[in-house]
């Protein structure tokens, strides 16, 4: 890979044919060893991608910057955004990846990303899933944005999330609604994190294209 990105990839157990993959995207002072652990039920059957993000935030890192929560420092998002695209790009012609079957996890800022991912790439991704964020509104009004009708997204949000308002998870299932994406909205008695619900329903989510590969 060319990539500057640092990341963890986990490699499927048969490599000789063309294989699901899952994108793993952490949220603020976190790092790439956070999200692996919501994708077990899918290690050995498809390569799991896990990147670090490239802004050193303590305890751990961040994907961007902001002066305000919800805001994203404009010049620093589009970077991330574009590094991260070719990143998955990249990855599909060196791993050989079933572009037909990649999907992005993201938590907090992870989950920001993975929100614009899928507007960007449209049905280049076939599923995202966003737990706790939101989508910026530069990006609904000025990102060039494609179709998603070959794609799926699950969004997530805790009603007790005082880090992300609740709202803000409102506003990004209402929006991917009206865009006319397929849209799955999940909500749980919780506060800014991921309940065993959420994690069940997550799997789900993915495991609905993946059946016969992980079975």
């Amino acid at each position: 890979m060319q990539s500057p990105y640092t990341f963890v990839h986990k490699a499927p157990n048969v490599t000789d044919e063309k294989q699901p993959a899952i994108f793993l995207l952490h949220g603020l002072g976190s790092n790439e060893h956070d999200l692996l652990q919501l994708v077990n039920e899918f290690k050995g059957s498809c390569h799991i991608f896990s990147l670090q993000g490239p802004i050193k935030h303590n305890p751990g890192y961040a994907f961007y910057t902001f002066e305000e929560e919800g805001f994203p420092t404009r010049e620093v998002f589009d970077k991330v955004i574009k590094f991260t695209q070719a990143f998955i790009f990249e990855a599909i012609q060196e791993f050989n990846l079933d572009m037909e079957k990649i999907y992005i996890v993201g938590f907090n800022q992870g989950a920001v990303v993975a929100q614009t991912l899928a507007l960007v790439m449209g049905s280049a991704i076939r599923g995202t899933a966003a737990l706790s964020g939101y989508i910026p509104e530069f990006v609904t009004v000025e990102y060039n944005k494609l179709p998603m009708d070959k794609s799926k997204i699950f969004i997530s949000h805790g009603e007790y999330d005082y880090v992300y308002p609740f709202v803000w998870g409102e506003n990004s299932a209402t929006f991917f609604k009206d865009y006319g994406a397929d849209v799955t909205f999940k909500t749980y008695p919780d506060g800014h994190g991921v309940t065993p619900e959420n994690l069940q329903d997550l799997v789900a989510f993915i495991a609905s294209d993946l059946v016969t590969t992980i079975h």
